[in-house]
Formats: C-alpha cells, structure tokens, sequence
C-alpha cells in the first residue's frame, strides 16, 4: 500500500498534467501568434510599411436627407438606420450603431480599425460625402491584434479568456517544477534566473 504522502504526489501530479496539457492546447495558436507579434512590435521602428490610402467622394442620395438632416443637429448620436445600410453598401465598409460628431454643417464619423483608419464627412447642407480609408498591412493588423486596438467587445473577451488560459499554464507548469524539483537541482536556480534577469534589465537599463 502506498504512504499517503505519495498518493497525494501522485494526485496533485495528474492533476497539474491535466490542467496543464488542457491549457496548452487552449492558448498555444494565440500564444504562438503573440510571441510573434511581441518581435513585430519590439521592432515596428524597423519594418517600414507604406500605408494604402483609399479616398472617395460621393453625393448623398435625396431619398436620405430629409432624415439624415434634422434642423438641430443631435449629439453624438448614430447616424439614421438605412443611411448608415446605404453607406455600408456603398462603401464597403461596416458603419453600424457607432456615434458621429454631428455639427452645424457637418457629420463626421472615425471608423478605426485594425492596421488601419478610416473616417467620412457629410456636409450637411450640401449632402456631399468624402470617404478615406488608410491600410497599413497585415503586419499593422496582427500588431493591433496584440493590443487590443479597435477590436470590439468580441476580440477583448477572446483576450480575457486567452489570458487566463495562459495563467493556467504556467502555474501548472511551475506545480509540475515544483513536483519534479527534488530530481531536477537546476529547477529553482533556473526559476530565480528568470526573475531577476528581467529585474536588473529593468533596473539597470530602462530610464
């Protein structure tokens, strides 16, 4: 019969395995993708890209203007349903429920999005529409990705979740270190290696 000390090694050692392998395979593509776009940012002074910038003008169909048009312009209000479908169409561009600047003569709507910008005016008296998109390539993209910029709610829950994953993981990992450590002498100096490297570089050279 096994002491009881080994059946609880024995436990906590499956457990963390379970934990562990689980995790991984939740965060290893993100991770993967991450520690890839960590390089791209920690050197995005180095990778020159020339922005694509895509600029329209239109006129805002009549059926439109009446609606689009109120004699007191409202605040920060989105711009009316079937004009923001028309601009959608027209466009090629997701306008949704977002808020314009909305002014005495003009409308002015920030569609910001991942490695890239895009923006339209309207000029409310005369229902002339300009429209610029800036593309600042994949690479732009898979940065803002990284950080979160001008995803929406979907891609911040995504992050949430990938986060947690990735903390399961590594506190698996150090529970199996820790498990393992009586046959691995190199363990914790290898784990104190870890904290104080990014310590003295903070200390040292960062100012």
């Amino acid at each position: 019969m096994n002491p009881p000390g080994q059946i609880r090694r024995s436990f906590w050692l499956r457990t963390m395995i379970h934990w562990h392998w689980i995790s991984s395979a939740i965060c290893l593509v993100a991770m993967i993708g991450f520690s890839a776009t960590g390089i791209t940012l920690n050197h995005a002074s180095q990778i020159s890209v020339e922005p694509s910038i895509d600029n329209r003008n239109r006129s805002i169909p009549e059926a439109f203007r009446y609606d689009s048009f109120p004699d007191t312009p409202p605040e920060n209000a989105p711009l009316p349903a079937e004009l923001a479908a028309w601009l959608s169409s027209e466009l090629a561009v997701s306008i949704g429920s977002q808020p314009a600047e909305w002014s005495e003569d003009e409308i002015y709507l920030s569609l910001p999005r991942p490695g890239g910008d895009a923006w339209l005016s309207i000029d409310r008296v005369s229902g002339d529409l300009e429209f610029e998109r800036t593309d600042r390539g994949w690479i732009s993209y898979f940065n803002d990705l990284h950080k979160g910029r001008n995803t929406g709610p979907a891609w911040s829950w995504f992050l949430d979740v990938f986060a947690i994953a990735t903390l399961v993981f590594c506190f698996t990992g150090l529970g199996l270190l820790f498990l393992h450590a009586r046959q691995r002498k190199w363990t914790w100096p290898l784990i104190g290696l870890g904290l104080v490297i990014p310590l003295l570089l903070a200390f040292l050279f960062i100012h």
